[in-house]
């Protein structure tokens, strides 16, 4: 499913999504198509169940034109032995 058809179907609201597809450009992650796995009906729920989403599955609100994901690079220092 597009991102549109979702924003379309669910105006103003959080969803959870699961990404099927997405490309790169610079340290940012465009997705272009994903399957909705639920509906959300709070901020307060969208957040919980954003710190329980693992791998490919992000809640994001349909407000937002494109979903749009920044990409860390890790950091840390590591000691030398």
């Amino acid at each position: 499913m597009k991102w549109e058809d979702v924003r379309k179907l669910y105006p103003n609201q959080y969803v959870k999504l699961m990404i099927l597809k997405s490309h790169l450009e610079e340290d940012k992650k465009i997705v272009t198509d994903v399957a909705l796995v639920n509906i959300i009906d709070d901020s307060k729920t969208a957040t919980k169940e954003l710190l329980k989403s693992k791998d490919d599955t992000i809640v994001y609100h349909t407000g937002s034109e494109k979903i749009v994901i920044e990409m860390r690079k890790p950091t840390g220092l590591r000691s030398i032995r």
